[in-house]
């Protein structure tokens, strides 16, 4: 009973520090019942957070953190678990980008695991007879870039790891050996990735029952083979995955199936570290992802347009505040085609992408009333201003280190090839390069894209783990899967919390929007119709689909964690140390 009590207390205590994060003192004087402004609240902690797509993964990032683990512990845990738990999107197989803010030093370090293409790629392998990209870009043995995942995490495990390199990686081991029980969207997921996880034999007998059933909710999936991977590289490093018996079995599967990844391709991977961009909206310092990613030097070049107009004055969700993000949005989406790509192959004009001034000048075009025609607004010229199925996870812990990662397979369950012996599903980025950009400019006699692929070459990416920073401390930790709306809806989150002072499970709840260099402006299902009506009259083309993103938050404010798992996207969760496990 005391136990229970005591339990009590200390939640109402921590209900009582969130209103007093949330309610002004004024305002609490007035009232004599106890009421909440808002219908979402984040989870709340006092000694760290952990947020991701997947509520085991959330807790072995928890359990981590209880066990004396540090955010870079707890982050590499879930990356692993991840591959385990949410194989359309978590992997090994893959790559991506993490963020780091390390609290004794007060830096942020940027590694960059994008993977890259085989020496043995040409152009040609992806294009269709017609010059349009081939499906072989997308689906098979042909489709898989050299995966970064395991050298990333290793890299930032060995600068910042507190925790034994095994102890990391070991729930990760245990759950892919006794099984992990599947929600009804993890079952369903599998039914509905059939044809593609068809590709490999491998796959086949992974995910599927010996008769070719699926598995239901509630039952067991073990995964033996990616233990025996996953144990590998727990005992050997990342050498136990570029290097040694599961490199040799990688590049025999891929050599039986016409793959083109090597032996030589997986030992020469290296992972990157990079300066992270920086940039400011109101104030506020933004810390983000450079090149090979797009999405950073987007996301501060759309926000340096909004900071000319007053958002807050129009109100959150306001048709008129709308328009303006999705004309900024359709701004900074035809810079990014035109100019980005892999900074070690070309020399994009990052700084006057980012320059407040060129800013400024896009801005100009923006009409407060009326959508222009994309083909009117087009690419701008930063030269002028230069100067002399992903996932996404964020981590906090009590010392103020933090971490931000996205990471990904390309489509869910990418190539839907499984390398046998291995249970790692590979990735099918290598239709993000622009491969019939490059074959035009090839006929055409004109230079290739910045995003045209090379053997060694990281190709463009949205993905863009992002720190807002307050006072020079982290303040919001965020970053979202979605593919090419990953930047739109890092955009609006940081949009909600500081331009309408929303709480970061508010700005995660809000209806999103996504525009990109062309001239339709995507809603999310039942959307406001009186918003939709009204964006219409202003002259915007509108759609609806699909939600956007599943944006993975921790608000850090007055020596409290606030976690914030997007609903969109089933299973997501934001757990702090002290809660215990879910099981």
């Amino acid at each position: 009973m005391i136990g229970r009590l005591a339990q009590w207390a200390r939640s109402a205590a921590l209900l009582l520090a969130i209103g007093q994060l949330l309610i002004t003192p004024s305002l609490a004087q007035q009232k004599q019942l106890l009421e909440y402004p808002s219908i979402h609240s984040p989870v709340v902690g006092e000694k760290g957070m952990v947020v991701s797509q997947n509520a085991v993964a959330s807790g072995v990032g928890a359990d981590i953190l209880r066990r004396g683990g540090n955010a870079v512990d707890a982050a590499v845990a879930i990356g692993f678990a991840l591959a385990v738990t949410l194989p359309r999107a978590g992997n090994i197989g893959g790559d991506g980008f993490m963020l780091v803010h390390d609290a004794r030093s007060g830096e942020q370090v940027f590694f960059d695991f994008r993977s890259v293409a085989p020496k043995a790629a040409t152009l040609p392998l992806f294009l269709d007879n017609g010059g349009k990209e081939s499906k072989a870009a997308g689906r098979g043995y042909l489709a898989p870039s050299v995966p970064g995942t395991v050298a990333g995490l290793a890299m930032a495990h060995n600068k910042y790891g507190k925790l034994p390199w095994k102890d990391v990686i070991n729930p990760a081991i245990r759950l892919a050996r006794d099984g992990v029980v599947l929600t009804p969207d993890e079952a369903f997921v599998f039914g509905w990735g059939k044809e593609r996880l068809s590709t490999s034999a491998a796959a086949k007998e992974t995910f599927y029952k010996p008769d070719g059933s699926l598995y239901r909710a509630g039952e067991t999936l073990k995964q033996t083979d990616l233990a025996w991977t996953l144990t590998q590289i727990a005992k050997r490093g990342a050498d136990g995955f570029y290097k040694g018996p599961v490199a040799e079995r990688f590049a025999a599967d891929m050599k039986a199936h016409g793959g083109l990844i090597t032996l030589e391709d997986l030992a020469a991977y290296r992972a990157v570290e990079r300066l992270p961009l920086r940039g400011t909206y109101r104030g506020l310092e933004i810390v983000t992802s450079p090149p090979a990613s797009a999405g950073g030097a987007t996301l501060l070049n759309m926000l340096n347009i909004i900071e000319n107009f007053d958002l807050k004055s129009h109100g959150a969700g306001s048709a008129q505040a709308l328009h303006i993000m999705a004309e900024a949005m359709k701004l900074g989406y035809a810079d990014r085609y035109r100019f980005l790509g892999d900074t070690d192959f070309v020399t994009p004009p990052i700084r006057g992408f980012i320059s407040k001034d060129y800013a400024k000048a896009r801005a100009a075009l923006i009409d407060h009333s009326a959508a222009k025609p994309a083909k009117d607004m087009g690419a701008g010229d930063p030269l002028k201003f230069e100067s002399p199925s992903t996932t996404h996870f964020s981590v906090a812990d009590a010392q103020g280190n933090v971490v931000s990662t996205t990471y990904t397979l390309g489509a869910d369950f990418g190539s839907g090839v499984m390398i046998a012996g291995t249970g790692v599903l590979l990735n099918n980025q290598m239709n993000n390069f622009s491969h019939e950009e490059a074959a035009k400019a090839l006929r055409d006699g004109q230079p290739l894209p910045p995003n045209a692929m090379a053997p060694g070459k990281r190709m463009l990416s949205t993905m863009m783990p992002t720190l807002v920073m307050k006072g020079g401390k982290p303040w919001l930790v965020t970053g979202t899967p979605g593919g090419s709306t990953i930047i739109d809806t890092v955009m609006q989150v940081i949009v909600n919390v500081v331009d309408f002072d929303l709480n970061v499970e508010e700005a995660t709840h809000q209806p999103r929007i996504f525009q990109d260099a062309g001239d339709k402006l995507r809603v999310e299902p039942n959307f406001n119709p009186d918003t939709v009506r009204i964006l219409k009259s202003m002259g915007h083309t509108i759609t609806s689909d699909e939600t956007m993103g599943s944006a993975q938050s921790i608000m850090i404010d007055k020596g409290l964690f606030l976690g914030a798992a997007d609903p969109r996207r089933p299973g997501a969760l934001a757990i702090p140390p002290e809660r215990s496990q879910p099981r």
